[in-house]
């Protein structure tokens, strides 16, 4: 067996008071948004565990699967790994997609056996027309602190970064400043780093590029990609 601890998939249960419509949604994130903490620094960079967070769908099957893969952040080395089998329970709605999403992530970061220091998304936090992202809802519900790194700029705008690795630049909405373009690696496509919950901008960017030492996304996404992505298919292999 994988020296990393695999979890056999939970089942994701929707809550029975989760939203179903736009209305009642965006009703949810207006209450919410309130308790995100954005006066403290967070866990310091390159230490403790990290966890990341993905989700893959089959809408044809009405399938989502998450994977949550903790990290120690000192070595990158894969500590343990859970996923979690879930029908979608929101329809796609651009804003919104924490709703199709939460439920089997927070399914599958309650069967880790130790909880995370610090949960880097796949997604946006501040950086979101309603300043309350999946990273920022994921880091309400749980108390966890949480970031979001995003592969692309959602509709706020920016200078580009310098060209090599560690260069930043703001990426605002107007004249506010809602998270940074990254650069991660020299002469990339740099990553849009926001704040979810209880962590400063400069040390999720920190984080950022502590968990990034050879590819453009870290290590926290493109191993909880991988493993959604794997489960999803075994779930939907025939027999």
């Amino acid at each position: 067996m994988d020296p990393v601890t695999d979890t056999v998939p939970v089942t994701a249960a929707v809550p029975a008071d989760w939203p179903t419509n736009e209305a009642r949604a965006r009703a949810v994130q207006d209450e919410l948004r309130a308790r995100v903490v954005l006066d403290e620094d967070g866990p310091p960079p390159g230490r403790g565990l990290v966890a990341g967070v993905d989700v893959a769908y089959d809408d044809e099957r009405d399938v989502v699967v998450a994977a949550a893969v903790v990290l120690d952040a000192a070595t990158l080395e894969v500590t343990e790994q859970t996923t979690a089998v879930g029908r979608i329970s929101f329809p796609y709605v651009p804003g919104l997609l924490a709703f199709r999403e939460l439920p089997a992530v927070l399914a599958a970061l309650e069967a880790l056996a130790t909880p995370p220091a610090l949960v880097v998304c796949d997604g946006y936090g501040l950086a979101h027309p309603r300043r309350f992202g999946l990273a920022a809802h994921l880091g309400v519900l749980t108390g966890l602190p949480t970031l979001g790194v995003a592969k692309n700029p959602f509709t706020f705008s920016y200078e580009e970064p310098g060209a090599v690795r560690g260069s930043v630049a703001a990426l605002v909405d107007g004249s506010e400043e809602v998270g940074r373009a990254v650069r991660t690696q020299d002469r990339t496509k740099p990553v849009f780093v926001s704040v979810g919950h209880r962590v400063s901008l400069d040390n999720a960017c920190a984080h950022t590029l502590e968990l990034s030492p050879r590819y453009r996304l870290p290590e926290t996404t493109r191993r909880a990609d991988a493993l959604c992505r794997r489960a999803l298919a075994q779930v939907l292999a025939p027999g």
